[in-house]
């Protein structure tokens, strides 16, 4: 975007995940992914960067910046946001009613399928406490409640009724949504945490076939106070865009569950962030100045993207930031003067005229609600020229280093020549402490891209021989 034409960038956070685990999953089964399925914000929010969280819970999160120059062209700047929310004890999480709905059609009887979906949900139960409340509602064929509300202590009768799950059947879920909603809804708890996990391998055949009709019924029930959240699983006909839609409209998260570190992450790891939300309805507006940069770009985002006006509108839905957790956003950014602006000025276009503003590159602005509240709260900060660092730090170059890795998987249009080689060599200086494995892993993943990539265009492979 050129600044003084489009000065005015907006959109809501995302906290999803799926993007990078689906993508992991197919990159081990020898493929490349095609280009939609690499969502780039997805891809560098799969990690943790070590933000500082608020001093205390007066906000529920803190605001970093971080401004330096792009590995792939030193005349332009990445600016990094990081959001850190702040962290609570497992047993400060409010009571939580937790409906799980499972599809249990024949094709989910793959080991990838059922069969991981039962052992990851099974490290999750040991975190179940005597005021959560459990249902498990299933459909295939038709539609069964396989455990009715139950108290989260009562493990062994939990445990018993996911060891019964079998997968057979068409997928035709009958009422399963409905059935998973009215349990939601008779163990409501006010104060808590209501939330329906819909677990699937297809097509979301839960009962409501039209896709806008389905999407209504998930809004309703949001507004009643009963979350979504979505977790993916296996292959085939499984359709991501819907269960990341589902999701948002859910005031949920989206996730994809390729293997059992997966659903450990997801589920045991990650689950005081997806049960506590400590800020919803979170949007980011940064307008930047034109007497100071001349372009930018807002790396991924893209079905993020909220109009201009929709930042003050607090009628417009955006994302939530559960306890402890952190988003990063990064902008590509082209300063007046440095000679790296992607196209010409339009001939016609006003100067730019921002005088008295110092050294201020942009100004950052954030909206959220207090959970329960329905008048958001704003936060802004400006960013300027002297926040400006001559080299990255580790989270912004590792951040950096995986929407670098996307952006190759997605074809390499904003890398200006920057290489598979280059991407690891940035990967490994910042690796930093990474006590799971996730960041080794990364680089394991960017080995198998480059093959992969090679083995699809000669000239990387004689580039790299």
């Amino acid at each position: 975007m050129r600044t003084v034409e489009n000065p005015v960038s907006t959109f809501s956070i995302d906290v999803d995940t799926g993007s990078y685990s689906n993508v992991r999953r197919m990159l081990a089964q020898g493929q490349l992914p095609p280009k939609d399925a690499v969502r780039v914000e997805e891809m560098v929010n799969y990690f943790d960067y070590g933000y500082a969280g608020p001093a205390d819970r007066s906000q529920p999160f803190r605001v970093s910046t971080e401004l330096a120059p792009a590995p792939w062209n030193g005349k332009r700047l990445l600016m990094q946001v990081g959001i850190q929310g702040y962290d609570v004890a497992r047993n400060e999480i409010p009571a939580a009613n937790l409906v799980f709905l499972i599809d249990t059609s024949g094709s989910m009887a793959d080991p990838d399928k059922l069969p991981l979906l039962k052992e990851s949900f099974r490290q999750m139960v040991p975190r179940l406490r005597a005021q959560d409340r459990v249902s498990i509602v299933v459909y295939a064929g038709s539609a069964g409640l396989v455990l009715p509300p139950t108290p989260g202590d009562r493990h062994g009768e939990i445990l018993d009724a996911l060891g019964r799950l079998e997968a057979g059947g068409s997928t035709n879920g009958g009422e399963g949504i409905d059935l998973a909603y009215a349990m939601a809804k008779q163990s409501f708890i006010t104060g808590g945490v209501n939330r329906i996990v819909l677990a699937t391998d297809g097509d979301f055949n839960v009962g409501i076939h039209d896709e806008r009709a389905l999407e209504t019924k998930v809004e309703t029930g949001r507004k009643t106070g009963i979350a979504l959240t979505t977790l993916g699983f296996g292959q085939g006909n499984y359709n991501e865009a819907l269960a990341e839609k589902l999701a948002d409209v859910g005031d949920g998260n989206h996730a994809y569950i390729d293997n059992l570190m997966e659903g450990r992450k997801v589920l045991v790891e990650e689950m005081s962030s997806t049960l506590m939300t400590i800020a919803s309805d979170v949007k980011i507006q940064v307008e930047f100045n034109p007497a100071m940069v001349a372009e930018y770009r807002l790396i991924g985002y893209e079905n993020r993207a909220l109009a201009r006006e929709d930042f003050n509108n607090d009628q417009v839905d955006a994302g939530e930031i559960g306890a402890g957790h952190d988003v990063t956003a990064i902008y590509e950014v082209c300063l007046v003067g440095m000679g790296c602006s992607a196209s010409d000025p339009l001939r016609y276009s006003a100067p730019a005229l921002v005088e008295g503003k110092g050294q201020e590159l942009a100004f950052l602005k954030l909206r959220y609600k207090q959970p329960g509240n329905d008048r958001s709260v704003l936060m802004e900060r400006p960013v300027t020229r002297r926040d400006v660092k001559m080299e990255a730090g580790e989270s912004l170059r590792f951040a950096a280093a995986v929407a670098a890795y996307a952006d190759l998987l997605r074809g390499g249009e904003n890398m200006n020549g920057f290489t598979w080689d280059q991407v690891e060599t940035l990967a490994r200086s910042a690796r930093g402490n990474d006590p799971w494995g996730y960041r080794s892993e990364f680089l394991q993943l960017l080995s198998q891209a480059r093959s992969l990539s090679a083995a699809h265009d000669p000239a990387i492979a004689i580039s790299t021989e």
